[in-house]
């Protein structure tokens, strides 16, 4: 069989396995956030937190629980990791130094799971499961409790109110993301993963000396980061580590557990709003993108251009073997359109083009499908852009789901939309301006300029990748891309959430023969070029810099 071939049906096995948990899972999650039962180990959390799940928060109140859990997680990370050379289970680990500590709780906490330090060589047992592994979960439910709210702005009238954020946060870890996690740590065992506290062993004798390996509680930590399109791995190799990824079948089980919550999510957004069709739009746009990606990466990586990768006779270089350049580029693409960051080979060893469409599909805000709950949220904020720039086009108040988009509503999603490209740009013009972050770069020219791209592209998009050749473990990475993780994920749910309670204050208005059928086909492609229109404006000319021009040259 060609590697061609077989990526193309690793490709239809995945949509298959997508397909078929899409309506259930989807339905479902519609369940647990329309919900007005509390389970008795909900109640018992509730009562821990002092918090009422029957209030309903208008979206100030909202933002708030956001803003105060998640600070709150941060300062807790980072202090557990402070305190490491003292715990028990720390394997002998130090302490982590205070910059590196501020920028592991900042990443953690902003689901981005952006990693400047080798997992096996720092962090032990405690920090790992109790810090790391419980924030993979917590964080990916606070995206999704986000992303839920928003759907009721649009799905409510005059109230004002979005739901309780505790309710949606505990519901979400518990009757979602816990469940799944069990099954699907109990699959990745069965590939071969690992599951235990064991401490630091020696394997052989390698160069003179010994090669040294530690276990843990991998498999379970590498399900939700996955599930939760986290990434952060137990290892510095991440899913390129035979222990997290053992073989063909768990890279594809993983790239099914990245994808699966953020597609179902769009069957979640219909049934909460009453139609169906709505979510099959969003779906489809998601789709085409991903897919197109995908086809793109594939060409890439197997067109192999240059004399180097021809003599090589493929594009293998920083890919596993046990993977190929198929199901190497299939899990690129599908971490780097969402909020993943998990890698089973290493984009800095991609073809000039390849390292590009990771970085592009980071830049057009990770939205096809997106993280867990921001991909759907931020894909809702451009759906509300491109009826915006539809209404512009025929002279009518634009409406969305029988909302109507009015001066208010589209200055919110206009911040949205540039809080990201904002911070990237104006870290990456810094980095390159001062004289010492270019000293990180491993490489010179466009594909060092690229380096440092892909680092502020990846944090303020809470992606969490990397290009393997910049040393990020300075005060100046460590700080810069702390701060820009934590304000690419927090500045834009402030918008997201003022934009849903002005939305659910809103009564409906009845839909018109002018009204734009925001379900149809026509939509969905108005839709997919809104997106790239606008990420191509944002960011052509930062690209042409890096990945392009080295792409043009090979």
């Amino acid at each position: 069989m060609s590697p061609v071939l077989a990526g193309v049906l690793q490709l239809l096995a995945l949509v298959v396995a997508l397909g078929l948990s899409y309506r259930p899972l989807g339905d479902y999650m519609a369940r647990v956030y329309s919900s007005e039962k509390h389970y008795t180990p909900e109640k018992w959390i509730y009562r821990a937190i002092g918090a009422n799940p029957d209030t309903e928060m208008r979206w100030p109140a909202y933002l708030r629980g956001v803003l105060a859990f998640s600070a709150v997680s941060v300062l807790f990370l980072y202090l557990l990791q402070r305190v490491q050379g003292v715990l028990p289970g720390s394997l002998g680990f130090v302490s982590i130094d205070p910059d590196q500590a501020f920028n592991t709780a900042a990443s953690f906490v902003a689901n981005t799971n952006w990693q400047s330090y080798s997992g096996e060589q720092a962090m032990g047992h405690v920090v790992q499961t109790g810090g790391l592994a419980v924030q993979n979960f917590v964080s990916a439910a606070v995206g999704m409790a986000v992303a839920v709210a928003l759907v009721r702005g649009f799905a409510r009238s005059r109230s004002g109110e979005l739901g309780n954020f505790w309710a949606d946060l505990v519901r979400g870890t518990v009757r979602v993301l816990l469940p799944l996690a069990v099954v699907g740590a109990l699959v990745l065992v069965a590939c071969g993963a690992i599951q235990n506290f064991s401490g630091i062993h020696e394997v052989g004798q390698f160069g003179g000396g010994a090669q040294q390996w530690n276990g843990g509680a991998v498999a379970s930590q590498e399900v939700i980061k996955e599930l939760g399109t986290n990434g952060g791995g137990y290892f510095n190799a991440n899913s390129a580590h035979p222990f997290e990824n053992p073989n063909g079948l768990s890279n594809l089980f993983e790239i099914y557990l990245i994808l699966v919550i953020p597609f179902a999510l769009t069957r979640t957004f219909g049934r909460m709003v009453g139609s169906l069709k709505q979510g099959y739009a969003i779906l489809g746009t998601m789709a085409v993108i991903w897919v197109g990606f995908t086809a793109l990466m594939m060409w890439t990586e197997f067109a192999h251009r240059g004399p180097a990768l021809e003599i090589a006779g493929g594009a293998m270089e920083g890919k596993e073997t046990r993977f190929g350049i198929a199901g190497s580029s299939l899990f690129a693409v599908a971490t780097t359109l969402t909020s993943t960051g998990a890698v089973n080979s290493f984009h800095d060893s991609y073809t000039g083009f390849g390292g590009g469409i990771a970085m592009l599909g980071m830049q057009l805000g990770e939205i096809a499908p997106g993280g867990v709950g921001s991909g759907l949220y931020g894909m809702l904020i451009m759906a509300v852009i491109a009826v915006f720039i539809a209404g512009l086009m025929v002279g009518r108040t634009p409406e969305y789901l029988g909302k109507k988009i009015g001066t208010r509503e589209i200055k919110f999603a206009a911040c949205y939309i540039l809080i990201t490209p904002a911070l990237v740009l104006c870290f990456t013009a810094l980095a390159m301006a001062l004289p010492t972050p270019p000293h990180s770069m491993t490489n010179t020219g466009a594909h060092g300029f690229s380096e440092i791209l892909y680092a502020y592209t990846s944090g303020a998009n809470n992606n969490g990748s990397a290009f393997g050749g910049l040393n990020a473990d300075t005060q100046w990475f460590n700080s810069t891309v702390g701060i820009a993780m934590l304000l690419g994920r927090f500045l834009p749910m402030v918008f997201v959430l003022a934009l849903a309670g002005s939305l659910s204050e809103q009564a409906p208005v009845p839909a018109t023969a002018g009204t734009l059928r925001t379900e149809k086909p026509l939509f969905t492609g108005l839709l997919v070029g809104t997106i790239l229109i606008i990420t191509g404006l944002t960011y052509f000319p930062a690209l042409a810099l890096g990945p392009l021009a080295e792409g043009l040259a090979a």
